[in-house]
């Protein structure tokens, strides 16, 4: 949001995550309820059940992590506010990168520094960018200490290669640098036999914390937990402890109904795959059909790998841009907003450069407008050729072959 009614003003909080659009499995919504009357709180952390739950969660996807070394939160901001409070030292992300990452730093007077990623993928920093920039910090009497990545990211919606990733990984520990693994949309893999994901923590397991905020895949948005996994070590039993005094002093615990659903989502029961299984093959082809949109219009995109959006880069239509006054990202938020009836984050606030004209654009708006519309797409074979769903579609092709008629024009008459 902006900070100021005109103009742009600093971007200091960005879009929250992209959210499935699906009615609350009701399976889910019974284990809260049965948990509303609950008069005592979570302990902060995590209680016993929802730890073990958490550890089993790990276990299945090759995370292993003792009790004494999981902590659940409400929310991953504020995993990530602990964890930044907790290590000294100046913080690293890549360019781009999700929306929450920079603002939690900011309140702790930590600056960050962005990192270019490589054309293939977004979310892991390029290893020889990390190291010059690394060196540069440190030549300006910086103490660079936290990198935070993502192997499958928001906003670019990639997963980066296992290359990449163990060249990034082995630059940050030749930096003595801890690593922040945020991974809340490793479940959302649209093609897992496909993308070949691998945790930083397989690699580099005595310096990596792995976060997951569970809106990710297992929980609606407004019932926020999140976990992190510490690493085995000295090192990461002291941050382990430092990062449980800072949410005890905060009070920041997950709320006891919240935290009864979350346990119940983390033992992966069948209702529970079944609708995450469900859930991301719908995106995922939502997905599929809003790129092939966008790029057959002119724009640039990555080919969506996971999660619920896409990031869409529209410089080659700047010259029609321009011609309905959009000059920069926040404008071109402003436009396509408007334009496309549904959010459009523009890329600054993914800390992008506010010249270049890029935008987020997430699935869930294009399921339907009605509970209804949204959950029938679940059950659909081709989710994409609903009505509902078609109608959204073809406005995000309307709008964006207009804007490359525009661009047609303008050339042609050069």
């Amino acid at each position: 949001m902006r900070t100021h009614p005109e103009g742009h003003g600093p971007v200091r909080f960005g879009p929250p995550l992209p959210e499935d659009g699906l009615p609350v499995l009701p399976e889910l919504a019974g284990v809260l309820a049965a948990a509303a009357s609950r008069a005592g709180p979570e302990p902060v952390g995590g209680g016993t059940a929802l730890i073990d739950a958490a550890c089993g969660h790990g276990e299945r996807r090759g995370l292993p992590a003792a009790p004494d070394r999981t902590i659940l939160g409400p929310g991953a901001p504020a995993l990530l506010t602990a964890l930044t409070a907790a290590i000294d030292g100046d913080v690293l992300v890549p360019r781009p990168c999700a929306a929450w990452w920079a603002p939690y730093a900011r309140l702790l007077g930590r600056p960050v520094f962005h990192v270019p990623t490589p054309p293939e993928s977004g979310g892991v920093p390029d290893p020889y960018a990390l190291l010059e920039t690394v060196r540069r910090m440190r030549a300006e009497g910086r103490d660079p200490r936290l990198l935070v990545l993502s192997v499958a990211d928001d906003p670019t919606a990639t997963v980066a290669p296992p290359e990449l990733l163990h060249e990034t990984l082995e630059a940050a520990a030749g930096e003595r640098l801890h690593l922040v693994s945020d991974e809340t949309w490793r479940d959302t893999l649209h093609d897992p036999h496909g993308s070949v994901l691998l945790s930083p923590a397989e690699m580099l397991s005595d310096r990596v914390t792995v976060v997951t905020d569970l809106a990710g895949s297992l929980l609606p948005p407004g019932w926020p937990a999140a976990v992190a996994r510490f690493p085995a070590g000295e090192e990461g039993s002291a941050l382990h402890a430092r990062v449980l005094d800072v949410l005890t002093a905060l009070d920041a615990r997950v709320a006891a109904p919240v935290a009864a659903a979350a346990g119940y989502a983390l033992s992966e029961p069948e209702p529970v795959t079944a609708r995450v299984a469900a859930s991301v093959r719908t995106h995922a082809r939502v997905a599929a059909a809003a790129h092939r949109a966008v790029v057959a219009a002119g724009a640039l995109a990555r080919p969506p790998q996971c999660g619920r959006h896409l990031y869409v880069d529209l410089t080659p239509l700047a010259p029609a841009l321009a011609a309905h006054g959009v000059g920069d990202a926040q404008e071109l938020e402003d436009f396509l907003t408007v334009r496309l009836g549904m959010p459009a984050a523009g890329g600054h606030r993914f800390g992008d450069d506010l010249e270049t004209p890029r935008v987020r654009l997430c699935t869930a708006p294009l399921l339907g407008e009605t509970p209804e519309e949204r959950a029938a797409c679940l059950d659909a074979d081709e989710s994409a050729e609903l009505p509902r769903v078609g109608r959204a579609l073809n406005k995000v092709t309307s709008v964006f072959d207009d804007l490359r008629d525009d661009a047609r024009r303008w050339e042609s008459s050069r």
